[in-house]
């Protein structure tokens, strides 16, 4: 459990498979889209970026699933506990948004009749910039630039028991972020002192039915920089977890990690209430109360997305690979249950 892999090498081996399957504090795996042996229209390549503070945020998304490209922004107010998502679809792209093959560097634009979405990175610094002339009633537009990346991330290289499926995944947490996003004739204002990022940037072949947790959360707290990266649910996770805490720019390895979601008297998950989370290693405890529930249910028959990214109050401890405990209280973060048919 839990191999960590340091070499620079290719991700993939002249049969389409991982050669390293594992994790790393860094993208050291290559990545090469024409190495991909498996059929071209399950591959799926995103960049998510989550940018918050206490009292709003913004969600941004540009990805290439093969047989549909799209691009989505999700406005949270935390204050008010509303949210407010919308989406473009281009059909038939197989590569054609052309994603970068590594998140070191490279631009990303996604254009529709009434859209455009543009990530540009130049290794130091990245601006996110974006409008949309119909998000619900009114106009959507902002830029938002993200400094200082953490020294270290979550990278993961998981197998899937088919053959030549696979997900590379890097998690980097703990950018600061800065802009304003105009929603309407409203203007809300991301300062630096308050406001941190995430990127999710996945790279894969997929199976076509999958389930999938997933939580995060980054601040300052005491001067220091906190964050952390919780989530399982699919693939072959005995070679690592993507479990890492993240202090001052440095990553701490977790073992497994489990979501206790709360049930009601038939079984289902009450996403609204109060969840708690707990290690294997006992590292990280926490309970989490809900602020929002950023739910969505796309069904197109033979195409399935069922989402709950629940945001709230995340409290409790970690515990540093150095054996020091940090206490956290009443910090704003997510977790999110999310299966699949595509």
């Amino acid at each position: 459990m839990n191999k960590e892999i340091t070499a620079i090498d290719d991700l993939l081996d002249k049969h389409g498979e991982l050669k390293h399957p594992g994790f790393s504090k860094n993208m050291v795996q290559i990545y090469d889209r024409n190495t991909i042996k498996a059929n071209k229209f399950r591959i799926k390549e995103w960049d998510y970026y989550l940018i918050y503070n206490k009292n709003f945020g913004i969600a941004l998304t540009i990805d290439d699933n093969s047989y549909m490209g799209m691009s989505s922004i999700s406005f949270l107010d935390f204050k008010n506990k509303s949210e407010h998502t919308e989406s473009r679809m281009k059909f038939m792209t197989k590569g054609k948004v052309k994603l970068p093959s590594s998140s070191a560097s490279g631009d990303l634009e996604f254009k529709t009749k009434d859209s455009w979405m543009k990530f540009k990175n130049n290794g130091d610094r990245r601006v996110l910039s974006f409008k949309l002339n119909k998000f619900g009633n009114e106009v959507i537009e902002g830029i938002i630039t993200l400094s200082k990346r953490p020294e270290e991330s979550m990278v993961i290289m998981t197998p899937f028991k088919k053959p030549k499926h696979f997900y590379y995944n890097q998690k980097i947490v703990g950018f600061v972020a800065e802009g304003e996003v105009n929603v309407g004739t409203k203007t809300y204002k991301f300062v630096k002192e308050e406001t941190r990022a995430i990127l999710d940037w996945g790279r894969g072949v997929w199976t076509y039915k999958n389930t999938w947790y997933w939580g995060g959360a980054c601040f300052k707290q005491n001067d220091h920089e906190v964050g952390f990266n919780i989530g399982y649910g699919f693939g072959d996770t005995s070679h690592a977890t993507e479990n890492m805490l993240f202090f001052d720019g440095k990553a701490h390895k977790l073992d497994e990690v489990r979501f206790n979601i709360p049930l009601d008297e038939d079984g289902n998950e009450e996403y609204t209430k109060p969840w708690t989370f707990n290690s294997s290693d006992g590292r990280f405890e926490m309970d989490f109360v809900p602020i929002l529930d950023r739910h969505a249910d796309t069904n197109l028959l033979l195409i399935r997305s069922l989402q709950h990214q629940v945001f709230g109050y995340y409290t409790g401890s970690i515990v540093l690979d150095d054996g020091t405990k940090i206490k956290i209280k009443k910090q704003i973060g997510f977790a999110e249950k999310v299966t699949n048919k595509w």
